[in-house]
């Protein structure tokens, strides 16, 4: 593709992306979000191949379920991405709703501590629930979490996609070396750092999430031992009626980064478990680290 017919493609694509956002906006909160879901599950799900890959990752880590439990799965999880989706463009009805979200476990109170005393602290989560309730509720208790983004391949969707994320706390960096740079000086500034440590980064070493090997990023464990913070999991937990729950856990003891990562895969992989429709099951997160599903051997991997 041309360089020109690229940028036309963006711009369409960003266009239509923004005629339903502005259509959904003219309809009552919870209305936006049963649209979204069903359209990010019936629509978008089968386009995009987003069931095969998520009935692959479940058939590797959770062998057991029956088949009426994994096609569950294959339904919720779609549902709770064009949810979350709609929820970070909704940010004035759902922002308010975010900071009343009651905050449960005992992660908060060393959190509360580090902001007092300015300190910076890290917050690690994963692409389950809705990491913004979590954002949303730090920030109405006056814990604004700074986040690292990856910025989107479309300038043009990219541009509104910041800015809905600014919605419910600054500041936000752009992965790369500037981003990084302004990431470490706000915490070590004593801001409060958000972290989605369950994506698979090339090259990172191989530790264990769901019983199966991983590539994972020690980047939070690091920078958790280099700047003396504390290292707290947290989630932004759905309930059925699209209210959250969020749940923080004690902080992770300073040891190795190599095990206070294997204890926060550990965090997220329990979550998972309890709630397995809330989990992004399209990310490839296996692949390239000692695992062979049926989907690679189709492929001559």
């Amino acid at each position: 593709m041309t360089q020109p017919s690229r940028r036309f493609g963006h711009w369409l694509t960003d266009l239509i992306v923004r005629g339903f956002l502005k259509a959904m906006k003219t309809l009552p909160y919870h209305t936006r979000l049963n649209i979204t879901g069903w359209v990010a599950t019936r629509v978008l799900a089968p386009i995009s191949g987003n069931r095969a890959r998520i009935r692959e990752n479940l058939n590797l880590v959770m062998p057991e379920l029956s088949h009426s439990e994994r096609e569950a799965i294959v339904r919720q999880a779609p549902d709770n991405m064009g949810r979350s989706l709609m929820e970070m463009y909704s940010a004035k009805e759902g922002l308010p709703r975010f900071a009343e979200a009651p905050i449960q476990g005992p992660g908060l109170e060393p959190l509360l501590e580090a902001q007092k005393i300015g300190k910076g602290a890290i917050i690690v989560t994963g692409h389950f629930g809705n990491y913004l309730a979590l954002r949303g509720a730090m920030l109405g208790r006056g814990v604004p979490i700074g986040g690292l983004y990856k910025p989107m391949s479309n300038p043009y969707f990219n541009e509104h996609y910041v800015a809905a994320m600014e919605d419910y706390g600054t500041p936000v960096f752009a992965r790369g070396r500037r981003g990084m740079s302004n990431m470490v000086k706000h915490l070590r500034g004593g801001g409060c750092l958000g972290i989605i440590l369950d994506q698979r980064i090339n090259d990172a070493p191989v530790l264990s999430f769901m019983g199966k090997p991983a590539r994972t990023a020690l980047s939070a464990a690091d920078l958790a031992l280099k700047y003396n913070v504390p290292l707290v999991p947290a989630y932004g937990v759905r309930q059925p009626d699209d209210s959250f729950i969020i749940v923080t856990e004690a902080p992770i003891a300073h040891t190795t980064s190599e095990e206070m990562t294997q204890q926060l895969n550990d965090s997220l992989e329990a979550q998972v478990r309890a709630n397995p429709g809330q989990w992004m099951w399209t990310h490839n997160r296996w692949r390239d680290a000692g695992n062979d599903t049926s989907e690679d051997r189709a492929r001559g991997h």
